[in-house]
């Protein structure tokens, strides 16, 4: 595990329960970056070609140093492209939807972890440190898509 303690602050496990609330989705900006096995499930999903999925519903951006990385669109007022009362998608959203909040930015303290504006953090199910770190690994298994800038 790239980046994080070696004895985890989450060693005993986190509370998370997503509530649905879509905060995560909606009115703040935000990349959904994605992988090779993301745009086949949204194609799979939406019965339509890979290709057409990128066309439609995804954009290149730049980030200094990474050159740039394939990123889902975002509605005015920065909405997710697939919100629309609720994810459309939800079957077949990406990794970096399905792992959330168990991204390495928000376990590489409790303080991130406190940090994220989640009614969900801290309570409902149970995920032990082992769910956890397969959760990361599946997300290092997908790696995102990128191109020279």
């Amino acid at each position: 595990m790239a980046n994080l303690t070696e004895t985890p602050f989450y060693l005993n496990g986190l509370h998370f329960s997503c509530t649905r609330c879509s905060s995560c989705c909606r009115h703040e900006p935000g990349y959904v970056f994605l992988s090779i096995n993301d745009i086949e499930l949204l194609a799979e999903g939406l019965k339509m070609q890979y290709t057409d999925i990128v066309d439609k519903y995804c954009r290149w951006v730049s980030l200094p140093g990474a050159g740039k990385r394939l990123s889902l669109k975002e509605k005015q007022g920065f909405d997710c492209i697939f919100w629309q009362d609720g994810c459309i998608v939800y079957q077949n959203r990406p990794i970096q939807c399905r792992s959330f909040p168990f991204w390495e930015s928000s376990l590489r303290s409790a303080k991130a972890w406190e940090a994220l504006s989640c009614p969900g953090i801290g309570c409902g199910t149970h995920y032990s440190r082992e769910q956890i770190d397969n959760c990361l690994e599946k997300q290092k298994m997908e790696p995102i898509i990128t191109r020279v800038a």
